[in-house]
């Protein structure tokens, strides 16, 4: 079973939207809509509190400019958000059928001015723990209101899993979210380090002389760290011994290397490390991954437990 609850986003309402799915067996899939309003923490409470007042919940709502994300209710359960088929309860189709809402008007694209983070990125993972592939199966969005050329196929909306816009949906006219880039959705929330290559090499040391770094300790300390008040921490014993190495490579300034947060100059300072390992793109976007760490641990001194 995929992730129910999102551990990274905000609660919104009572956690009941919806029901059971119709038809569990079909594959899973994800519906992006846009509010038509403003972005900004005023917009997101008031557009929050809005969709509950209307009885319209989807799953998620998403702010893109900064990267604030909430749940509404149980990413297994039906939503709100969509208008029926007919008979065909469209909010209850496929395995999971997760409803996004993002903060925006589909007359201007999202994805041209958004800035994506470790929550969309934790939206992203929980959307493909469900299966959900990574395809677009109806293709091209709207990019005017009444696009003749955008696909509601019922067929389509019936047997394949992926991600669909509004205006993919049978039975709905919203032509939202707009010509959002349906690449830049996908890349945005690609697994970190994806192109990791095998560790090189290292010269053994006696075990007993080093310390030890747990990977998943520093991946929770590097999405949260940066969110808390100045020089909050989450996993500090951890997070002291890679500083510490990132200062011996130069990376990490010495009045920083002994907090033990793993804030914005220490993400700063791990993408460093790992685009001198040759890491481009989503794989250097400051949160450690196993290869990475293990060629810092073999070159500073400490191991990794993964």
């Amino acid at each position: 079973m995929g992730e129910i609850w999102i551990k990274e986003a905000e609660r919104l309402g009572d956690g009941s939207i919806g029901g059971a799915m119709d038809s569990p067996s079909a594959p899973g899939r994800v519906v992006w809509h846009t509010t038509e309003s403003g972005h900004g923490n005023v917009s997101f409470t008031n557009v929050g509190k809005y969709l509950i007042n209307v009885g319209a919940e989807p799953h998620i709502l998403y702010d893109p400019t900064t990267d604030r994300l909430a749940q509404y209710g149980p990413l297994n359960q039906s939503a709100r958000a969509l208008r029926n088929d007919g008979l065909t309860r469209t909010n209850r189709t496929g395995k999971v059928c997760i409803q996004i809402e993002v903060l925006a008007r589909a007359n201007t694209p999202f994805t041209g001015y958004w800035k994506p983070g470790p929550n969309f990125r934790a939206l992203m993972r929980a959307i493909r723990s469900w299966g959900v592939p990574d395809s677009w199966p109806a293709g091209a969005l709207a990019k005017v209101y009444a696009d003749s050329n955008v696909s509601r196929s019922r067929n389509t909306w019936a047997s394949k899993g992926g991600h669909y816009g509004h205006c993919n949906v049978p039975g709905n006219d919203h032509w939202d979210p707009g010509s959002i880039s349906r690449a830049a959705i996908l890349e945005a929330g690609a697994p970190r380090e994806s192109t990791d290559a095998p560790d090189a090499p290292s010269t053994p040391a006696k075990p007993a002389a080093k310390p030890t770094v747990d990977l998943s300790n520093l991946k929770a300390a590097a999405l949260r760290d940066p969110d808390l008040k100045q020089g909050g921490t989450t996993h500090p014993a951890d997070v002291r011994i890679v500083e510490a190495a990132l200062k011996a490579e130069g990376f990490l300034a010495a009045s920083l290397a002994s907090d033990g947060s793993f804030g914005s100059s220490t993400i700063a300072a791990y993408r460093k490390w790992q685009l001198k390992c040759g890491y481009t793109g989503s794989g250097a976007d400051g949160i450690p991954g196993k290869a990475s760490l293990e060629k810092l641990g073999a070159k500073r001194g400490f191991k990794v437990k993964t």
